[in-house]
């Protein structure tokens, strides 16, 4: 052992030392800290009656109690933590997640389950928080942005299949499993010698088995891209039309970085805090239908629309500015390619005055840089920068649309609870 001079003391390091007095978990962080908001609000402000009362049998040992349960998942979010082994470790690792639990500590699959169980109440936490915020006075609707970015789904792109391709891959996987079969009914005969004296000799082989799994996977999806060609009133898929076999409803997204398999998610945001006032998922790259239900959404969480609102190029369309006049909102929306820091085309673009959409780039050339518009660009950007690189949330960990929608707004509901801790 290493001996140092003591010409100065120290306080003890008595490592082995027994605490006669348990702490309390409030002691185990300092009390400012966010920690504490999250598990206090959850506790006292939002209403977990949907989760509560799917829990009806007394058999067995109790479980953990609900309302930890949602305080851990949305404190973990808060901390760029999603995963349930990694929010499983944080439990037994890090004071203030124990200062969530009460120092208990659920595994992670146990974790996994309470959220696939309670995935849907969890999404309607959504306009609980929202709430929050608006009481808080967070909430103004004087302008709201409007804009989309694109996440990757729990899936990889090299696991989808063109229509084209997989009309050419049935055929011969069909092909090979009548073969197979072919050759398995003429092998019955030669029993034992063919086959040895542990085995009937009609065993699906395990290459059989994946060509087997594959085709019908193939089928499914292609039926279910058939199948959306019919509903769209077209008489065959487009041979380029693809389906994914991990997360068949997600699609192949195009980014600033090339392509992924993903979504499309969507958000308004509230000029004033930031705070979300309205989110959604598509599975279509285009933004241009996203408008409509994100400004009616805004409505129904909000009980008001928003006076002004801005969004890209993305969301111009003559039925999207008629809506948005039809409902009195003085619309701000960018029509065309447009340069750099610019909300309207070139004047050397041609455009139709007589149409809304000429009637707008009218507007935001009038308008120039005093133009509400470029509130968007500081208003809903900096919301994504922050769920996508401060919280790195960069793929979702759910597969199928309903689920990522609910994971979504996980997401934006821990932002407003963030806004809403920042205020205290």
């Amino acid at each position: 052992m290493i001996r140092f001079p003591m010409s100065k003391s120290f306080r003890d390091w008595d490592v082995d030392q027994i605490w006669l007095l348990p702490p309390s978990v409030n002691d185990l962080v300092p009390p400012d800290h966010v920690a504490h908001f999250v598990r206090d609000t959850v506790r006292t402000a939002l209403d977990l009656g949907l989760i509560y009362r799917s829990y009806k049998s007394e058999r067995g040992q109790p479980p953990f109690h609900p309302a930890m349960m949602v305080a851990l998942l949305l404190y973990g979010y808060s901390q760029g933590i999603y995963a349930s082994r990694r929010i499983a470790r944080a439990c037994e690792e890090r004071v203030d997640f124990m200062a969530v639990t009460g120092m208990q500590k659920p595994d992670f699959r146990t974790i996994a389950k309470f959220r696939k169980r309670h995935l849907p109440a969890l999404r309607l936490l959504f306009v609980q928080v929202l709430r929050l915020c608006r009481e808080a006075g967070l909430v103004e609707l004087g302008h709201v942005a409007l804009d989309g970015t694109k996440i990757k789904a729990n899936a990889s792109k090299h696991k989808a299949m063109s229509y084209g391709r997989m009309k050419e891959a049935e055929p011969t996987l069909t092909r090979a499993v009548e073969d197979w079969m072919t050759q398995a009914d003429r092998d019955d005969d030669e029993g034992d010698r063919a086959h040895g004296p542990d085995r009937r000799g009609d065993e699906t082989p395990a290459w059989m088995a994946t060509k087997q799994s594959r085709l019908e996977k193939i089928r499914a999806a292609k039926a279910a891209l058939e199948a959306e060609a019919e509903a769209a009133g077209r008489d065959e898929p487009d041979d380029k039309a693809q389906r994914n076999f991990t997360d068949p409803e997600s699609r192949i997204q195009k980014t600033k970085d090339g392509f992924i398999q993903g979504y499309n998610a969507q958000a308004a945001v509230d000029h004033a805090n930031q705070v979300i006032v309205a989110c959604d998922v598509g599975t279509s790259s285009a933004d241009n239908p996203q408008l409509v239900p994100l400004v009616d959404q805004i409505q129904a969480n909000t009980g008001a629309l928003p006076n002004e609102l801005s969004a890209d190029a993305g969301y111009s369309a003559e039925a999207n500015l008629t809506a948005l006049d039809d409902r009195g909102i003085d619309a701000y929306v960018a029509a065309g390619r447009q340069r750099h820091g610019k909300a309207a085309p070139s004047a050397a673009q041609p455009v139709q005055p007589d149409t809304r959409v000429g009637q707008m780039v009218a507007k935001l050339r009038e308008g120039g840089w005093g133009s509400p518009y470029h509130l968007r660009k500081v208003t809903v950007e900096p919301v994504f920068g922050q769920i996508k690189q401060a919280r790195g949330f960069r793929q979702f960990l759910l597969r199928g649309l309903d689920n990522v929608k609910a994971e979504w707004a996980m997401l934006c509901t821990v932002h407003n609870l963030c806004k809403l801790a920042a205020q205290r």
